[in-house]
């Protein structure tokens, strides 16, 4: 078995017929997804990096596909995908976001009559990313967030396992500025983010992501006081063993259908050629 040189970690958001920010199409991350089958990619959990982290071989063609926030679009559009090509993503979900509820469902494909025997495809609505914003900062956070029927549906069919992106998703190097109530907020934040995942799913693992990439050296050392080890940025790089686990780099994925995925995916798994992409590009 040829084994891997580097795991190229992916980075989604939403994926959702409503165009904008962070945003892929139902029918490029098909296309993303039937791609990674079709030339037989591993999509590995985070229990798989942390070995490889440690010294384990993965096989050559190992990926891992992660997706921040937690969007209702996530459930409606990428989940029922990756039951169907038999892969599995990491979701770092904002736990104080997530709300109660019966799970929703993508109505029948032609829900609504148009004319004699004509219909039409009306799709559930998820907004842009700029929308779903504005409704969680109004109070709405349901209508465009997960909820946690829908979390422990997705952990049960195996195409998602969950981890936290903190509780609140604040930015707290920019809310205050003495760094001791800095670091106490963000223990706060960490600690009500654990205590959420264990609440609803039994468990909370030592994985967490920064909300928009952001940490130092502070922020660092509460996470690992919080019980958090494996760190995940939006570091542009790819995933080596050599890769410290409290800086985890990954890919953003773009909406692009004319091949790049692909070219992506082979740059990313040869490390020597990562660096000197990026170098070139002034990454």
């Amino acid at each position: 078995m040829k084994t891997a040189q580097s795991i190229p970690i992916l980075m989604y958001h939403h994926v959702s017929p409503s165009p904008g920010l962070v945003t892929v199409s139902p029918a490029t991350f098909h296309a993303q997804m039937a791609w990674l089958a079709k030339h037989n990619y591993r999509s590995i959990g985070t229990d798989d990096l942390a070995a490889f982290l440690n010294g384990k071989p993965l096989p050559e063609k190992s990926v891992m596909i992660t997706f921040d926030d937690g969007y209702l679009d996530n459930y409606l559009y990428a989940h029922p995908v990756l039951q169907a090509f038999g892969l599995k993503a990491v979701l770092f979900i904002i736990t104080g976001w997530l709300g109660e509820g019966e799970p929703r469902h993508l109505p029948h494909p032609y829900s609504k009559k148009v004319g004699a025997g004509e219909t039409a495809y009306h799709p559930p609505l998820t907004p842009s990313h700029r929308t779903c914003m504005e409704k969680i900062a109004a109070g709405q956070a349901d209508e465009v967030m997960l909820r946690w029927s829908e979390v422990a549906e997705m952990k049960a069919a195996g195409s998602f396992e969950f981890h936290s992106h903190t509780h609140t998703h604040q930015r707290w190097d920019r809310l205050i500025g003495d760094p001791q109530a800095r670091r106490i907020k963000l223990a706060e934040d960490l600690a009500a983010s654990r205590a959420a995942l264990e609440a609803h799913l039994g468990s909370a693992a030592p994985h967490l992501c920064w909300p928009q990439g952001y940490f130092d050296a502070d922020y660092q050392a509460v996470a690992h006081s919080a019980g958090f080890k494996h760190l995940y940025t939006v570091n542009k790089e790819t995933c080596t063993a050599k890769t410290p686990i409290a800086a985890i780099p990954r890919v953003v994925v773009k909406d692009r259908a004319d091949g790049w995925f692909g070219r992506r995916l082979w740059l990313y798994r040869h490390p020597m050629l990562t660096r000197a992409y990026l170098a070139l590009r002034g990454s």
